[in-house]
């Protein structure tokens, strides 16, 4: 009863409510669209600044070689997603329609997030090195990857093509400013570490800004006027329950492999999540003339979900006891 008191209560949870709501009154048109989308991109880029100040070199490194990790983070995004998506074929047509599927379908092949998986690994007090690693390499290999997923189990046009500025953006907007916060950390990881109020609002303001810009842009596109409300609801509850099962996987599949507890909440962060950033470019590329708004509506139900869900979990596992003795793991209050 406390945990869904304090879960009903929670103000972040209450903040994304309340950002969903009033985008979809109020959603940013034209020169406010722009905006928001610099806004967000600078909240990212300063989110990931503050990671690099507060993680010592050492610990950044211990991040990268954690192969083990990132494999089976990169095998739960392309191999068990895309299995779960194949199997929800036998829904259609009783369940949901032959587009609908092919939206399941394709969240079930999209990157990772990157910086909402890091962020709710950072509010968790996880393994926040491990985290940036592999949501950063996911999302790098899967502009290679997704389309190739794409072609290999969905029906295309075929005309798929790869834009180097995707690579170009990650490393400039996720990569480059961890690397200035290293180069920084002497003068400022003094100050990070007495006071952690910055950190956590750069952590949950730049969640609030993606999810405000993601129903934003829902709105401006019509999506949700584009098939009916109970078909919606059908999307809702099967986003939910594959949500569920691949948490489910993540965290216990962490604890039989033997992997840390901060490092099982990577995997159950990074190893669960979809990114409708990736997402919606690469539909428009690979969907042409098809109906693309139908088809990103899973993916765009299925990341408010799992936003939802994870800042629940993340706020739990925060309120967790303080160990005797910090790991060598670095865990980003």
């Amino acid at each position: 009863m406390k945990l869904l008191r304090d879960t009903v209560l929670d103000p972040f949870l209450l903040g994304i409510f309340a950002v969903a709501a009033l985008a979809s009154l109020f959603p940013a048109t034209g020169t406010a669209e722009d905006v928001l989308g610099w806004v967000t991109r600078i909240a990212i880029a300063l989110l990931f600044l503050i990671y690099g100040a507060r993680l010592s070199p050492r610990d950044a490194w211990n991040g990268i070689k954690h192969w083990r990790l990132h494999s089976v983070i990169l095998a739960c995004t392309y191999l068990l997603f895309p299995a779960l998506g194949l199997a929800l074929r036998i829904l259609v047509p009783g369940v949901i329609s032959d587009d609908l599927y092919t939206g399941m379908l394709f969240l079930c092949l999209v990157p990772s997030t990157v910086q909402s998986s890091i962020a709710f690994t950072s509010i968790a007090r996880g393994n926040v090195a491990g985290a940036v690693v592999s949501a950063s390499f996911s999302n790098i290999i899967g502009v290679f990857v997704t389309p190739l997923l794409v072609i290999a189990l969905m029906t295309t046009t075929g005309s798929v093509t790869i834009d180097p500025s995707s690579i170009l953006d990650i490393v400039v907007q996720l990569l480059l400013p961890f690397a200035v916060g290293q180069l920084i950390r002497p003068w400022v990881t003094g100050w990070l570490t007495r006071h952690s109020a910055p950190t956590k609002l750069v952590d949950r303001g730049s969640i609030l800004l993606v999810v405000f810009a993601a129903f934003s842009e829902s709105m401006n596109q019509n999506v949700w006027s584009s098939v009916a409300v109970w078909r919606i609801g059908v999307v809702v509850a099967v986003c939910t329950a594959l949500l569920a099962l691949v948490l489910t996987i993540t965290w216990y599949g962490g604890k039989w492999l033997g992997f840390a507890f901060e490092d099982r909440l990577v995997l159950l962060f990074c190893g669960s999540k979809k990114s409708l950033a990736s997402g919606l470019p690469m539909a428009a590329v690979l969907f042409v003339g098809q109906p693309v708004g139908l088809i990103v509506l899973p993916l765009l139900i299925f990341h408010q979900i799992q936003l939802m869900v994870c800042t629940v979990i993340a706020q739990h596992f925060a309120r967790r006891p303080e160990p005797e003795q910090s790991p060598v793991s670095s865990v980003a209050d």
